[in-house]
């Protein structure tokens, strides 16, 4: 964790950002949760359990400042709440996303599965793409193997 802060560190440095340690609270909470899908309000209360001292007006800030620095991504699901997810340290793009409709679990896909689209989207359109961001909505493996045993146990009930 330590070399990724310094490195983050470094980023704000060249754009001649200083790594206070409200913004190192806030990116620390970013690296413990970086498997979750955190809002701004969800980063607060995490940094406040670390420094009670820092505002939700800071945290927005950072968080606001780490993304036009491509630190992290915002990201909306349609549900109409901003969350940030920290990008992922030489990736040439933003994630994909499959949010289940059922139980609102987002898992993600690291692999950029749209090369070709770029390659076609730019040629055919003279488009010059920087980043895509592609979400898949359905309904995920533990929802279906759940309603998979709702199923059999149904079935036996009725036999």
């Amino acid at each position: 964790m330590e070399s990724r802060i310094d490195r983050i560190k470094k980023q704000l440095h060249s754009a001649s950002y200083k790594l206070t340690p409200q913004r190192e609270a806030t990116v620390r909470v970013l690296l413990e949760h970086e498997e979750d899908h955190l809002s701004a309000e969800d980063v607060y209360l995490l940094v406040k359990e670390k420094a009670p001292e820092i505002g939700l007006a800071t945290v927005y800030r950072t968080l606001e400042l780490l993304t036009e620095l491509k630190v992290v991504d915002k990201i909306n699901f349609g549900d109409g709440v901003s969350r940030y997810d920290l990008r992922k340290e030489g990736a040439a793009h933003f994630h994909h996303h499959l949010v289940c409709i059922e139980c609102g679990s987002v898992d993600e896909i690291q692999e950029d599965l749209l090369g070709d689209v770029e390659k076609i989207v730019e040629r055919d359109w003279n488009f010059k793409i920087k980043d895509h961001r592609l979400t898949f909505h359905g309904i995920c493996w533990r929802c279906h193997k759940k309603a998979d045993e709702e199923d059999t146990s149904k079935n036996e009930e009725e036999k």
